[in-house]
């Protein structure tokens, strides 16, 4: 899947492990949290907390690993490792929630099926 914010072969692979009906659980307990994991991206950032920070894009980088929301993933993955932006630029969250948005329509488009 070339153009796809989801690696589809990972989603399948959580789907046959976990079962469609978990797996749409957990995809729908991800996309109701995921808005308050960049919530704490952007305080962090207002407060320049640079380990608060990083929590925030790693937990956000794991969550999207998980069901193979590649590109959100590898997004939050160089926030992770990036610098600290100056206090209250939103630069990076807004990327993230841009990137979270396609993934979510991805994702449910997989789990409406």
């Amino acid at each position: 899947m070339t153009d796809s914010p989801i690696d589809h072969e990972i989603f399948m692979e959580l789907k046959d492990a976990t079962g469609e009906e978990f797996a749409a659980e957990l995809v729908n307990t991800f996309l109701d949290e995921a808005p308050s994991m960049i919530g704490e991206l952007k305080a962090a950032a207002n407060e320049a907390d640079a380990d608060r920070y990083r929590r925030a894009a790693h937990s956000i980088k794991s969550n999207a690993n998980t069901f193979g929301a590649t590109a959100l993933a590898e997004l939050a993955r160089k926030v992770e490792q990036g610098e600290l932006p100056e206090a209250g630029d939103l630069t990076d969250a807004a990327a993230l929630e841009t990137a979270l948005a396609t993934a979510a329509t991805a994702l449910r488009s997989l789990i409406d099926v």
